[in-house]
Order: structure tokens, then C-alpha cells, then sequence
């Protein structure tokens, strides 16, 4: 990729342009988290420059957060500036509702990376840079982070484990093309091309954690080690290899202590505890869960130690829940069980993405296999939950049973029970996911059929 700007190496366009030659490919779709401050309009203005000799599609994304009186102003700058480059913007509108114990500015941070997750593209490319950096690595020294946390950030990240199996879609990937370029060489960049920019007021406010150590402690800072910044760098880069050496150890000893893709109580305690502390944080992480903190990490991991084989374990942390069933451990998210009254209507769709049970249903038409799709649709389908009672014969020389009975024979976790999709016509109950079809609904050789698949989220219960 050749910068359509003259420039050397050591430049801030060829420091961006040396971060996308290496990740972007030709014909990906690259979206600017443009907030409107210096950052991400000198941002804007390098990938704008860069796009059509690289040949990536670009646009912008703005968030308005709501949180200043100011914020309506800024996004009719986002506006003016994208429609002024020939840049198309998406302007999201959110309402911050904070948790106890969680701060303003971790609550907008969680807001824009579920928009960022939401967005079509390849690339979301933020604007942070190694002053960023440097600030994010000791306020996840001041909060006691573990090695991950002191890896700071990387130029590129990949959604959280499980998005894409819940949703059906490819999340885009978080780029930083800036990581190695300080605050002043951006703010030098913007004079010097004459670059509009917005100033966020909050910005100078030292009750903010991180603007206190922006304004007040690294300028100390720098009067005596000026270099700094690339120190910080090379010391988070050295944390990152160790967390990445860290999940390497936790993948291979979790080798020991999965069945069936599921983790066990009786292989974890095979490990010495730090090693199943690890194996334990690194099933979280790949779960999608919040990591508790390393209190709390190792409290869980006690209790999981020490349950016996017919336990009914259950923790609550964050935004997940671990169960224990059989000496299986199972990680799900916490959201509430559906209503028994829950149903939802199948008009022939190829799928039905099902947030409520936490999974996809996926439906292919095969000749003399699944359902019988003629009797499936002499009445309205309809994907529902138990409610009890129900009954299903599955096969024409036994008699019919009770649904009850089929799912604790099938050793289904009791959990999992009660968000198993059950699909109807009308009144009769056709297929279980995990059960099997009713007899008199199975599509004989010749007929039409469908096949029917359940698949599950890596967090509703895995």
C-alpha cells in the first residue's frame, strides 16, 4: 500500500500506513470511530487519504453519548466533516444507564463497543494512540490488574469469544493504527493540515482518573524520564506475550479437563491451583464472561473444588452464572428464563436467531429425513418452551412418553431444560432440539423433509 501522501517511516502516515498494510486487505470495510475530537479527525483524515489507492471502503460512526450539552453540536460537526469528505456516517444516539460501583466513563465505554460490535464491517478503527496507552497501563496497574490487563492495548482485537456463534453474523475486529504515535505528533499533524476539531470540555476535568494523570502526573513524569511513553509500550508488550503464554499453558491443560467440550470439576483438581485458577480464567474469557476479580476468581474456584459430585452449585458474577451438574462445569449468561407463555412463529424462515433461548434454529429441506414438512404446515408452526406435560413418541412401536422422562434420560442439566426450544403445529408437538421428531410427524422415503438444528450461543450454557 502506497500513501498517497509524501511521507517517511517515521512519519505519522507511514506509521498508519504500515499498521494497515500489514491487517487490512483490499475490499475490506473500515469504519472510523469518529467522536470529533483531535484524535479520530486526524484519524479520519489518514484513512481518507489512504482508502482509494489501498482500495478498503470507508466510513464513520459517531456516538452520541448524551452526556454533555454539548453533545447534539458535536454531532452535526461529525456530520459536516464526513459530508464534507464524501464519507459516509452513521450517527447512533445512546442513554447511558450506569450500574452501582461503575463509573460514567467505563458505562459510555461498554455503550460504544456494543454499538461497535453491532456495526457491518470488517474493522472498526479507533483513534487511540500511545499517550492512550501509557494512561491505560497504569490505571490497570493502580486497579491491580494480572497480566492481561497490564498488556494494555493491542493494535488489533478480535470480538469476545461466542459473539458470532449467538448471533449468526461476523462482529467487526477493533484496529488501532496509532498505538505508536504520541498525542503531540497528532495535535502537529491537525496544525499543519488545518484540521477542524471539537474540544470535549470533560476532557480537562481531574476528577476523572485518567485526566488526572493526563494534566497533572505525567507532566511530572516527563520532566524526568521524557521517554516514558515508549517505556510503558515496551513494558505492555512484554505483559501481553506473558497472557498470551498464560491461555497457551491454560489450552493445554484444559485438554485434561474437558469431556465433550465441557469442563470438569474432577480434571481441575488434577492441576495445581494456580493452574486451575488459569484454566478457570481462560474458560470465562472464552465464554464471553466479565472476569470477577482475582479475589473472587479464586473463591469460585474453592467452591468448585470442594462441591461433590451431586452439588447444585450455582455462582452469580458479573454478567454470568456457573452451575455445576454431574461434575460438569456449565458457564451461561445470566439473563432471565422466557415465560412459559413465551412462543415465537416459523413463516419458512432458513434460521431463527432466538436471543431468548440464547441460540439459532437452522431448518434444511432434505428429501425422506427430519419432518414431514406437508403435515408440518397443515397448521401454524410455532417454536415454544415446556410448560409441562408434554409428550412425545418417538418411536411407532413404543408407546408415547412423557417429555419430562426424555429430557432426564438424555442427562440435560435441569437448566437447560427450560430453554430448550419445542417446536408445534398447531397443538402437537413435532420435534424437541436434542429429542428427536414424534413419529407420526417423521417424513418417510420420498417425502419432503426438514431437518430441524439447535444451535446454542458458547455462553447459554456451555
Amino acid at each position: 500500500m502506497a500513501s498517497s501522501r509524501k511521507s517517511n517511516s517515521s512519519s505519522i502516515s507511514g506509521k498508519v500506513e504500515n499498521v494497515l498494510r500489514e491487517q487490512v486487505a483490499r475490499g475490506n470495510r473500515l469504519v472510523v470511530a469518529l467522536s470529533g475530537g483531535v484524535d479520530s479527525v486526524v484519524l479520519l483524515d489518514l484513512l481518507a487519504a489512504l482508502s482509494a489507492q489501498a482500495q478498503f471502503a470507508l466510513s464513520a460512526v459517531h456516538v452520541n453519548h448524551g452526556i454533555s450539552a454539548n453533545a447534539g453540536k458535536w454531532s452535526k460537526f461529525c456530520r459536516d466533516l464526513c459530508r464534507l469528505k464524501g464519507i459516509p456516517l452513521k450517527i447512533v444516539r445512546l442513554k447511558i444507564s450506569r450500574e452501582p460501583g461503575v463509573s460514567l466513563e467505563a458505562a459510555a465505554r461498554d455503550a460504544r463497543y456494543r454499538i461497535f460490535g453491532k456495526l457491518k464491517g470488517d474493522y472498526v478503527v479507533l483513534a487511540q494512540h500511545l499517550d492512550d496507552q501509557a494512561e491505560t497501563l497504569l490505571l490497570q496497574l493502580l486497579r491491580g490488574a494480572g497480566v492481561k490487563g497490564l498488556g494494555a492495548m493491542p493494535v488489533i482485537r478480535d470480538p469476545a469469544p461466542g459473539i458470532t456463534d449467538a448471533t449468526a453474523r461476523r462482529v467487526p475486529r477493533i484496529l488501532r493504527p496509532m498505538l505508536d504515535v504520541s498525542r503531540r505528533e497528532i495535535e502537529d499533524y491537525a496544525r499543519e493540515n488545518a484540521l477542524p476539531w471539537i474540544t470535549d470540555e470533560s476532557n480537562d476535568d481531574v476528577s476523572f482518573d485518567r485526566n488526572f494523570l493526563r494534566h497533572e502526573f505525567f507532566p511530572l513524569l516527563e520532566t524526568r524520564f521524557p521517554s516514558y511513553r515508549t517505556t510503558f509500550l515496551r513494558a505492555s508488550r512484554h505483559m501481553a506475550e506473558a497472557s498470551d503464554l498464560l491461555d497457551e499453558l491454560a489450552a493445554a491443560d484444559s485438554k485434561k479437563c474437558i469431556v465433550s467440550g465441557k469442563l470438569q470439576i474432577e480434571g481441575l483438581r488434577e492441576l495445581s491451583f494456580p493452574r486451575a485458577r488459569n484454566v478457570l480464567r481462560y474458560t470465562l474469557a472464552q465464554q464471553g464472561a466479565i472476569l470477577p476479580s482475582t479475589a473472587k476468581l479464586e473463591e469460585i474456584l474453592r467452591q468448585l473444588l470442594s462441591a461433590r459430585l451431586g452439588s447444585k452449585l450455582h455462582i452469580v458474577f458479573g454478567n454470568a452464572e456457573i452451575r455445576c451438574f454431574r461434575g460438569t462445569i456449565h458457564v451461561r449468561n445470566t439473563n432471565p428464563f422466557p415465560d412459559m407463555e413465551w412462543r415465537l412463529a416459523w413463516h419458512g424462515e432458513k434460521q431463527l436467531v432466538i436471543g431468548d433461548l440464547g441460540g439459532i434454529l437452522k431448518f434444511t429441506p432434505r428429501k425422506g429425513l427430519g419432518i414431514n414438512l406437508q403435515k408440518l404446515t397443515e397448521n401454524p408452526v410455532t417454536i415454544r418452551v415446556r410448560q409441562g406435560g408434554e409428550r412425545l413418541r418417538l418411536d411407532s412401536s413404543r408407546p408415547r412418553r412423557s417429555l419430562k422422562n426424555l429430557l432426564r434420560e438424555a442427562s440435560l442439566p435441569p437448566w437447560e431444560r427450560e430453554t430448550l426450544p419445542l417446536m408445534f403445529s398447531g397443538e402437537h408437538l413435532v420435534w424437541v432440539a436434542g429429542i428427536g421428531v414424534d413419529c407420526a410427524f417423521q417424513a418417510a422415503a420420498g417425502e419432503p423433509g426438514l431437518m430441524v438444528e439447535w444451535k446454542t450461543g458458547r455462553r447459554s450454557g456451555t
